[in-house]
């Protein structure tokens, strides 16, 4: 039985990390979680998984949901904590093998890194961990010997086509797109965009930065900085093209001409599970892909013109140091002034490169420069918000 604590329990991918231990009887031990602000739900997680630990975001939460699992009849309660060091202490709960890291933004950053440190298993569904923190994260991991497991579609598709080869026959990661909601639209009409236009992804259900970052295709940008820290290779091996049906997670070409594409349903839980139960393969948990409305796999250029957070965020992984902590940074600051009405859609590239050209060049010695950086970037993220409001 595998031990696991969780960040972000009652965010979509930690829901659905529950789901899969409950399609798995017997196979998970929910040590500990934590979970943000939905109080009600980490009380429901909490009566019927009964980890050790539970953390929320706050000390007032931390109150209320000592309440909640008290009028829910739960004994004995678990350890209730809160803020930044509940986060550490149930990821670094001595008892986890593998930490499944899904909180949202930098917050999760110091929990993972530690767990890491500490020798747990990483099963990694942040983008904020590897394109903030790569090197340090990565080299925390290599120092233990363990493994970081991608959580993320993409990365866990070409996680699973490199079981076919050897590091040094691979030519190439293709990383596939969807092209999100405005692969059709002009660039010229991208000044109209509104939230709502960009909420509306058409493959997956995801939350609202993520969706965004879809629809301006930062999520390529941090992807790709994201397979150079898991995979080792060069920027130059990572390609991203644009595959509408989001059928294809993701490919890897060797050097002998040969591709091999990880092909599956928009459906996290599978995943989920793969990472969870790396390196063995389980049954499936009812998720499969169906084969009857599959009627073609289309594949385009990505026009990174129109696009140019991708082109952003390969700048900054080349320069290096702080910028892709900057990137993340910026773009977190930038699509919530978008979804609040403060910033124009086409605002977040032009805010992003500000904030990059802007940006002091350090190199992190530890975690405390990247937060540091976190921290001027956002500052400096703002002052650009707030020149374009006028």
């Amino acid at each position: 039985m595998k031990r696991i604590s969780i960040l972000g329990s009652t965010g979509s991918i930690g829901r659905q990390c529950l789901n899969v231990v409950d399609s798995l009887p017997g196979k998970f031990e929910v040590v500990a979680i934590a979970a943000g602000n939905n109080v009600e739900l980490a009380a429901e997680q909490t009566a019927k998984h009964r980890p050790r630990i539970v953390s929320v975001a706050t000390c007032d939460g931390a109150k209320e949901l000592r309440e909640r699992l008290a009028a829910l009849k739960v004994e004995p309660l678990p350890e209730i904590l809160c803020r930044v060091d509940g986060m550490e202490r149930v990821a670094t709960h001595p008892d986890v093998d593998t930490l499944l890291s899904a909180a949202v933004g930098v917050v999760g950053l110091p929990a993972t890194y530690k767990a890491v440190q500490q020798g747990k298993n990483l099963a990694l569904a942040n983008k904020e961990v590897l394109v903030a923190a790569g090197e340090l994260v990565m080299a925390a991991a290599l120092k233990q010997g363990k493994a970081v497991l991608p959580v993320d579609s993409e990365h866990n598709a070409i996680h699973q086509c490199l079981r076919a080869g050897e590091r040094r026959e691979v030519k190439k990661l293709v990383l596939t797109a969807s092209g999100g909601p405005f692969r059709k639209m002009p660039a010229s009409k991208f000044k109209d965009v509104t939230p709502e236009q960009a909420l509306a992804h058409p493959n997956w259900k995801m939350g609202r930065r993520i969706t965004t970052d879809s629809a301006t295709l930062m999520n390529k940008g941090f992807e790709v900085i994201e397979a150079r820290w898991l995979f080792g290779v060069r920027p130059e091996q990572i390609e991203v093209v644009i595959h509408p049906q989001s059928t294809i997670h993701s490919m890897v070409e060797f050097v002998d001409g040969s591709i091999l594409a990880q092909l599956g349903p928009t459906d996290m839980r599978m995943p989920i599970q793969y990472a969870l139960t790396y390196p063995e393969r389980l049954a499936s948990n009812g998720v499969a892909l169906d084969w009857k409305s599959l009627k073609k796999l289309d594949f385009e250029a990505v026009p990174v013109r129109k696009f140019p957070c991708l082109r952003l965020a390969r700048e900054a992984m080349e320069r290096g140091g702080a910028l892709p902590c900057a990137l993340n940074a910026a773009d977190e600051e930038s699509v919530a002034a978008f979804l609040e009405g403060r910033l124009g859609f086409t605002g977040i590239p032009k805010v992003i490169e500000r904030v990059l050209e802007r940006m002091p060049r350090v190199t992190f010695q530890s975690m405390d420069d990247v937060l540091e950086a976190d921290k001027e970037a956002r500052r400096i993220a703002q002052e650009e918000i707030e020149k374009r409001k006028n």
